[in-house]
């Protein structure tokens, strides 16, 4: 091998944007199935080291030092391992009879080497090809203990067979193309929520395809906007809701109809929010109709829906029209739960708000009989949108006055004597002076 192979795992990792490691690790298993396709013994457990600036690489055969074995323990592993040479000369009387099911199990006792045989679990104690005996590995190197590693060199052959090339160029293909979906899987991963700008790749169904650079995600159905309408090389603002691992590659899964959209684009408009000094509170959205949003100012002097909105609604009119038309209602945070309330229920004027219940966050909102029509909504989507951003239950009812009427007011009226109100003088009301 030649030192160009550096230049070539430098360029796969630039144009892949993977790490040199794992490029490097993909060659050193390419090369060592290469070595056990035409020139390793069956039990060689091959492992390669390259180093990638010259092109030089060394095998090696790799075990672990493990205690010893009974004879007869030994000899069937050989011979489950298809050594029936090595077998016989661990155990010259080693039986012919058909090779036993080998498995995984747990909670075994490998302290008994004829239970192990007799089951058929062998391996698990002493597998050949991973493992060398305690009494072998001292004839090697009089260094090793138990849970050592030996490693004994192997040649390297002058040039790999045909196949064995083929073997080595499907096995950096392989590695090359799992590694680059573990890196785009890990990239976006870690930005679940983030707002991304993407074209509209193709159209698939009801399934958009959208190109967001190293990957193409799928905005299904479910996450669209009905008033959206997409067409190919369409740019497009969506939420990252989701990055799974599938048998494909990284499957990512996007949406217009998040509420962290709002969030997300009004940030991008209002300087005030990077800042930190307006803070967006709450979002209560219904996609493609209408969408609630609570502000609040961190400092002085600063107007948190004026923020938003922006001059002559720039700011406000810029979200607005890149979620097509929808309605976007901005109210101020208040601590205060009933001011918080009325000021949700806007652009429907409120007379009272009464909290029924505050650990159930239920209270009564009385409205003028104008305004009951405004404060529901059409469809009720008003209160519900209301509902949401607030956290509470909330029940409007109408009163012609405008005014909040409770037993302890009915009371009073009843109380009070007619007496006690005074005749006004009968020339002051008809408005006669002297």
């Amino acid at each position: 091998m030649t030192s160009d192979l550096y230049n070539v795992i430098k360029q796969i990792c630039d144009e892949k944007q993977i790490s040199e490691e794992s490029v490097v690790a993909t060659v050193e298993l390419a090369l060592a199935a290469a070595y056990r396709k035409d020139f390793a013994d069956k039990l060689d457990n091959i492992s390669v080291e390259l180093e990638p600036q010259s092109g030089q690489f060394n095998v090696f055969d790799v075990k672990e030092v493990v205690e010893d074995v009974s004879p007869e323990l030994k000899a069937e592993a050989f011979r489950l391992a298809g050594q029936k040479k090595k077998a016989a000369l661990a155990m010259p009387h080693a039986g012919e009879e058909e090779d036993r099911e080998v498995f995984e199990g747990t909670d075994i006792d490998l302290s008994d080497d004829a239970k192990l045989i007799e089951e058929g679990k062998v391996l698990l104690k002493f597998n050949p090809r991973v493992h060398i005996t305690m009494s072998d590995a001292k004839e090697k190197d009089n260094s090793l203990s138990i849970g050592d590693t030996y490693k004994r060199e192997l040649s390297v052959p002058h040039d790999f067979g045909r196949m064995a090339a083929q073997t080595a160029k499907q096995v950096i293909i392989q590695r090359i193309r799992e590694a680059e979906r573990e890196t785009i899987y890990n990239e976006y991963k870690n930005r679940e929520g983030e707002m991304l700008s993407g074209v509209v790749q193709r159209i698939e169904g009801s399934v958009i395809m959208i190109d967001i650079g190293r990957v193409n995600a799928l905005l299904p159905y479910r996450e669209q906007m009905p008033t959206d309408r997409y067409r190919i090389g369409q740019r497009l603002k969506v939420i990252m809701v989701s990055v799974e691992m599938s048998p494909k590659g990284p499957e990512v899964i996007v949406s217009r109809t998040h509420k962290e959209l709002v969030r997300r684009l009004f940030e991008m408009e209002v300087p005030e929010m990077e800042t930190g000094t307006v803070e967006v509170k709450g979002i209560a959205r219904e996609a493609g109709s209408r969408s609630k949003i609570a502000v609040v100012a961190h400092e002085e002097n600063i107007d948190p829906i004026g923020s938003c909105v922006g001059q002559r609604g720039s700011r406000v009119n810029a979200v607005i029209d890149e979620l097509n038309g929808e309605k976007i209602d901005i109210i101020e945070w208040n601590e205060d739960f009933a001011k918080f309330i009325a000021a949700a229920l806007s652009p429907a004027k409120v007379d009272g708000v009464e909290i029924i219940d505050e650990d159930m966050r239920s209270a009564r909102v009385v409205v003028k009989n104008d305004q009951q029509s405004l404060a529901i909504g059409k469809g009720g989507q008003n209160v519900r949108l209301a509902a949401k951003l607030t956290g509470w239950k909330i029940d409007i009812v109408q009163h012609e006055s405008g005014e909040m009427i409770n037993d302890s007011e009915d009371e009073k009226l009843e109380e009070k004597p007619t007496e006690d109100k005074p005749i006004e003088d009968t020339e002051a009301v008809l408005g006669i002076a002297d």
